[in-house]
């Protein structure tokens, strides 16, 4: 009897951080999966997926892929401004769809994707591997056994003082912003650590240096949960001053973690205060992947659903709502 497996093409092998080929070595890896094919716009990053995977089929327009590719599943690595159209045309052809994040650019945009995925019975979701970071997961770890009880406040995000380039993901009607691309990991940790609903998001962005690129120097938003929690996200390119990576306040302790391999974690135990360094632990993208195979050959749950991922563009969305209206805005599908 053949063993099933999940045939699987991927959109985008643009050169650039080679995320394309990150994306077909996971699948490669993954028992249950099957890179089948490669598409780009561009015939010489075709070529160059050809001579990476030998053997697969390659295209130069995700139409002729999605009609004459033998794929079940279509991965979407394309700028951020593409995600939905492509995404939304991969479902209606009848694939399963994996997307880069962020997800896509709006919360419209991201119903639409779910809805179009409900309307045709297929599987949506978004690689937001870094929730499989070690430093994560060691955070997490600690918080879920109460070592410092019931987190309050979060600080989290990061920047420097340097130009951001020339190019898309500094173009704001291709990236969405400099909120989306870092943002979008460190937003998806916050909402993994607090496990409450959002009952509005403050903004605050600046553009004061940068003026030959469109994305913001210097975006922050405030984030506050019904159960009264809050966590402020800051990502600069105008910070000459750095700020911990993660500053997590709890009922009985506190998280610090200025970066390396390890964070200090300061709680008390039997009336004692104690400080402890912790170990990041090993990051593991590739688990993600494993659960995509599960999930369309077992059924086994998904782990990063595409409504979790919606959240995600809510809160970048809404901080800069809030931003322009000056006052704290709701966030929508909570």
């Amino acid at each position: 009897m053949e063993e099933k497996v999940v045939r699987c093409g991927v959109i985008g092998y643009g050169a650039a951080f080679n995320m394309g080929r990150l994306h077909c070595d996971y699948i490669g890896r993954t028992e249950g999966l099957k890179l089948a094919a490669v598409c780009d716009l561009d015939p010489k990053r075709t070529q160059a997926a050809k001579a990476d995977f030998p053997g697969i089929q390659t295209y130069n327009q995700v139409s002729q892929m999605l009609e004459e590719g033998d794929i079940d599943l279509a991965v979407v690595v394309t700028p951020h401004n593409t995600h939905r159209d492509l995404s939304i045309q991969c479902l209606k052809a009848g694939k399963h769809v994996v997307v880069e994040k962020p997800m896509c650019l709006t919360v419209e945009e991201a119903t639409a994707m779910i809805q179009t995925a409900e309307q045709v019975g297929r599987m949506l979701s978004v690689f937001q591997n870094r929730r499989r970071d070690g430093d994560f997961l060691a955070i997490k770890e600690v918080i879920d056994k109460g070592l410092i009880g019931e987190v309050f406040h979060i600080e989290a995000g990061g920047g420097s003082y340097r130009h951001p380039g020339y190019w898309w993901r500094s173009d704001k009607k291709i990236s969405g912003g400099a909120f989306y691309d870092w943002g979008a990991h460190v937003v998806d940790w916050i909402l993994n650590l607090i496990p409450a609903k959002i009952a509005n998001v403050t903004g605050f962005f600046h553009k004061l240096v940068w003026h030959d690129v469109t994305n913001e120097d210097h975006v922050e938003a405030v984030i506050r949960f019904e159960n009264g929690a809050v966590a402020d996200v800051q990502l600069s390119h105008i910070a000459r001053a750095p700020r911990a990576r993660w500053r997590i306040l709890g009922t009985k302790g506190a998280i610090l973690d200025q970066g390396g391999d390890s964070f200090t974690v300061n709680t008390e135990i039997d009336g004692m205060p104690v400080e402890m360094k912790v170990k990041y632990k090993q990051s593991n993208w590739e688990l993600y992947y494993q659960n995509i195979a599960r999930h369309l050959l077992e059924g086994e749950p998904l782990e990063v659903t595409p409504e979790s991922a919606r959240r995600v563009i809510a809160v970048m969305e809404t901080a800069e709502k809030s931003a322009k209206s000056g006052k704290s805005e709701s966030v929508p599908c909570e």
